[in-house]
């Protein structure tokens, strides 16, 4: 199959780039494939969204026809101890990048449904439930992507129902696979587009909705929190919006450079729920989904090069985040819409490589956003919480972000682990089962469609590396990083003082969070049959 334009992920970024391209074009032949059963199935986020992009790309929609229908209307900033809550006074003009004044909180699962079936009324081919495993390359650029085989088991063979997978072949292909795509990964690589980035730096979000008594919903309350239950020298938060009919989302995102092996993403999530500060907002809730996902922090410096012969990244996998407006929908949109017209020129000059993609994006509006904010997750790496909010205070408040240097990210967030025996080990409390749950029935919410029957997507690499670095030097962070519980560790019987690495490949969230983190840097995710991995909805 032959197309003008393949895009894999049916994110923001590669929706908005197929609804470009088609109203733009309308005889152009665009393909979207996406790894999960429908549109929106491994969608995660917050969600606050800014309509700039969605005003430049769907002009003839109104917001309620798009599901916005949530403005926010009161906001609030804690900076949290133990026990206490502070409230910082907000004044848009001193903390522009927290001005939520016209943005609307919403579920971007389904506002992706929303901008797929536009798409699809353009003309657009969308087909979910079809994973990307390969790129395929001739003479040095890509022309397509190649699927993953359906119908293998376990050991690789054929099944009664085997189908191969199939080249898609395109004029150009838009990778938009979110943060840490398998695609983008290999791309990256083979391109050599990070030569001249600092290295990328992640978070972790991890999220749960809750639905709460029509009496306790404020729609259009949102707040962010920072400081506890992290330490000064971690970067993360909290955040809770009230959104829909009596939902609430509540996450919690912390940076994936964080030094402690034996602190767990996931329990520090279920505790900051326990702070008067949010306990009061899920009185008389109950939890209705769960879900989790890596998102970019490397911001403006850590971008990688976005063209190159057959095609452009857009998107998370990118790394258009805007970090200090925990915002990246309105982003990863421009992008998608700039690589299309970029992509549109390509094709018109027959052109192998959309060159103008880079110099689009400077001229933009998302290049100045990303430039003004460069500085921000970097002094938060260096200084820590209590020295980086005065310098960040004076670089967004009095600087607008144009102060004369550039601070950079030098380091991978696989190797900002220190050794376990030098590290405070966190013993976490007990979930109630009412406010605060385990992994087990967290991941139960994610409604995982996975065939046990299927090759493992999580290749760990050499076990003895595995013992003798993650296991005696770190103590196993796997076990303890991944929001799922995929990894676990038992007592190896022929080695006594060691243990092995279980691995539960049904429970994966698709976050990423292990091939980031993995301090060898030899586990290797690659996608499993596609339509696998969570189904969210409910608010997601």
């Amino acid at each position: 199959m032959t197309f003008d334009v393949l895009i894999a992920g049916a994110g923001p970024a590669g929706l908005s780039a197929a609804i470009a391209l088609k109203k733009a074009d309308s005889s152009l032949s665009v393909c979207l494939i996406e790894k999960s059963a429908e549109i929106g199935g491994h969608i995660v986020s917050g969600a606050l969204i800014d309509p700039k992009a969605i005003k430049e790309l769907l002009p003839e929609y109104s917001f309620e026809d798009l599901g916005l229908t949530t403005p926010v209307s009161e906001e609030k900033l804690f900076f949290l101890t133990e026990k206490q809550k502070i409230a910082i006074p907000f004044v848009p003009f001193l903390l522009p990048s927290k001005n939520n004044h016209g943005n609307y909180a919403l579920s971007l699962s389904e506002f992706c449904k929303k901008l797929a079936e536009i798409a699809e009324e353009l003309g657009v081919e969308i087909y979910p439930g079809f994973a990307g495993a390969k790129l395929a390359f001739e003479n040095q650029k890509l022309v397509g992507i190649i699927t993953g085989d359906m119908g293998r088991d376990r050991h690789d063979a054929p099944k009664s129902d085997f189908m191969p997978g199939m080249l898609l072949r395109a004029k150009q292909t838009i990778l938009a696979e979110g943060a840490r795509g398998s695609l983008t990964t290999h791309a990256k690589r083979h391109f050599n587009l990070c030569r001249d980035s600092d290295p990328e730096t992640y978070g972790l979000g991890i999220k749960e909705v809750w639905e709460i008594p029509a009496e306790n919903h404020r729609p259009g309350f949102i707040q962010h929190s920072f400081g506890w239950p992290l330490d000064g020298k971690t970067y993360g938060g909290g955040f809770l919006y009230h959104f829909g009919k009596n939902l609430v989302s509540y996450g919690f995102v912390i940076a994936l450079d964080y030094k402690n092996p034996w602190l767990s993403p996931f329990e520090e999530m279920q505790r900051l729920k326990t702070h008067p500060a949010f306990s009061e907002h899920f009185k008389g809730g109950r939890r209705i989904a769960y879900g989790a996902r890596a998102l970019t922090e490397g911001g403006w410096q850590s971008l990688p090069k976005l063209s190159f012969p057959g095609g452009i990244l857009v998107g998370d996998c990118a790394g258009f985040l805007n970090v200090p407006r925990l915002k990246g929908i309105h982003t990863a949109m421009k992008s998608g819409m700039l690589g299309a017209e970029a992509i549109l020129e390509a094709l018109k000059n027959n052109a192998d490589q959309a060159t103008t993609f880079e110099e689009k994006f400077k001229n933009s509006w998302l290049a100045k956003e990303l430039y003004q904010a460069r500085n921000i997750r970097p002094a938060f790496a260096k200084l820590g919480t209590f020295l980086a909010s005065p310098y960040v205070f004076l670089d967004e408040t009095l600087f607008r972000g144009q102060l004369p240097w550039t601070l950079h990210h030098r380091e991978e967030d696989s190797d900002s682990f220190h050794n376990a025996d030098e590290m405070p080990e966190i013993i976490y409390p007990r979930p109630d089962n009412k406010l605060t749950f385990d992994r087990p029935s967290s991941v139960y919410l994610a409604n995982i469609s996975h065939d046990d029957n299927q090759p493992n997507h999580l290749l760990i690499g050499s076990t003895q590396t595995w013992e003798e670095r993650n296991w005696d030097q770190f103590k196993g962070p796997e076990t303890r990083f991944c929001p799922a519980g995929v990894y676990g560790a038992e007592p190896n019987p022929d080695k006594p003082g060691y243990h092995i690495l279980q691995i539960s490949p049904q429970n994966c969230l698709h976050c990423k969070t292990c091939v980031i983190k993995d301090v060898r840097q030899e586990l290797e995710w690659i996608p499993p049959e596609g339509g696998s991995g969570p189904n969210y909805g409910n608010g997601m």
